[in-house]
C-alpha cells in the first residue's frame, strides 16, 4: 500500500527546510522525493510500506524537537467531505464561557471547572450547569461585549472552511458553548450549519441555566452520525477536530480524528495532532497546497 507523510509548521514560524525533509526521507523505505505544499511551511513524501504506525514513530523520533506536526495516512481517501468541528479553543482562541465570566470577576474560578471538565477529570454536563449558574445576573448585552473585545478566530479557521466547501465539503459546527456565539464564529467564517446549548434568559438577564438536553459529547457524535446519513457519505469520507474531552466521541468515530492544540487524553485517541501547525493543517493534511487555499 502506498502511504504519505505529511509535516507541517506554524506559518509564522516556518520549519519545513530542505534539511528537514532530507533528514526525514532517510527514515521512509522506498520514499519518494518531497513535494512542497507550501515553502517553509508545509511538505509530503510518499513512500511503500507495511506498516505506517511505525514509520511515523521513526519520523516523530527524527524530527526531535524541531516545531513540526506529522502525520502518516494511506494516499487513497485523504479528502474528506464532511468536516465537523468544536469551537471554544478550536475554532476561537477562547473559552466563551470563561470570558463570560470575566465580566463578572470570576474567571479564575469558572476557567479552573472548565479545564477540569475538558481534560475528562469530571462530567461535561454537570460541569456546565455549576459554570453557568454562577453567571446568573449577567445582563444578556454583555454576550455581544464579549464577542467583539474578547472573542479571536483562530488562525487558518476560515481558509479551512471555505476551502472544503469550495471543493464540495459540508461544514459544521458544534459546541458545548453558547448559540449566542456559535451563530455569530459560523457566519464570520462560513459554516454551513451551527449547533449548541442555549442560555435561558429572564428580564435581560441570564437565569443561570441552560436549556436541557445539554449538547455535550453524545450530542456531537451524534450530529456526525446524522450528517453522514443525510450526506449520503461514508464515515472514512469525515473529518472531526476539536481540542477537549467532549469532543472524544466525534474524534473517534470520524474518519479522520484531529487534536487541535488538545488536552492529553484528546492527543492520544485523535488520528491525528496538530500542535504546531495552525488550522490549515487540516487541509495540508488532505492533500491541499497553499495555492488550492480559498480566502473568499
Amino acid at each position: 500500500m502506498s502511504f504519505v507523510a505529511t509535516f507541517v509548521s506554524n506559518p509564522t514560524r516556518p520549519a519545513v527546510d530542505d534539511a528537514l525533509m532530507a533528514r526525514v526521507g532517510s527514515c521512509l523505505e522506498g520514499a519518494g522525493n518531497p513535494s512542497t505544499l507550501s515553502a517553509g511551511v508545509a511538505a509530503e513524501v510518499t513512500f511503500a510500506g507495511p506498516d505506517p504506525v511505525a514509520a511515523e514513530t521513526s519520523l516523530r523520533q527524527a524530527l526531535g524537537e524541531a516545531p513540526v506536526d506529522v502525520f502518516v495516512q494511506p494516499i487513497e481517501g485523504r479528502r474528506k467531505h464532511l468536516l465537523i468541528a468544536d469551537m471554544d479553543s478550536t475554532m476561537i482562541r477562547q473559552e466563551c464561557i470563561d470570558e463570560l465570566a470575566a465580566e463578572l470577576g470570576l474567571k479564575d474560578k469558572i476557567s479552573e471547572i472548565t479545564e477540569r471538565a475538558m481534560r475528562g477529570e469530571i462530567e461535561f454536563e454537570p460541569a456546565l450547569r455549576e459554570r453557568v449558574a454562577l453567571l446568573k445576573g449577567l445582563p444578556v448585552d454583555a454576550i455581544e461585549k464579549v464577542l467583539r473585545e474578547r472573542i479571536q478566530l483562530m488562525p487558518g479557521g476560515r481558509t479551512l472552511i471555505q476551502t472544503m466547501k469550495a471543493n464540495g465539503a459540508y461544514c459544521a459546527l458544534v459546541s458545548g458553548g453558547f448559540t449566542h456565539f456559535t451563530r455569530a464564529i459560523a457566519a464570520l467564517i462560513g459554516f454551513d450549519e451551527n449547533q449548541a446549548n442555549l442560555l435561558l434568559e429572564e428580564n435581560g438577564l441570564l437565569s443561570g441555566r441552560v436549556q436541557e438536553p445539554i449538547l455535550g459529547r453524545d450530542a456531537k457524535r451524534q450530529r456526525l452520525e446524522e450528517l453522514v446519513a443525510e450526506k449520503n457519505l461514508d464515515f472514512s469520507q469525515t473529518l472531526a477536530v476539536g481540542d477537549g474531552a467532549n469532543d472524544l466521541a466525534m474524534i473517534e468515530k470520524a474518519g479522520l480524528g484531529i487534536a487541535y492544540r488538545a488536552k492529553p487524553a484528546v492527543a492520544a485517541a485523535a488520528d491525528a495532532r496538530v500542535d504546531h501547525g495552525d488550522l490549515t493543517a487540516l487541509l495540508y493534511l488532505q492533500g491541499y497546497a497553499q495555492a488550492d487555499f480559498s480566502l473568499s
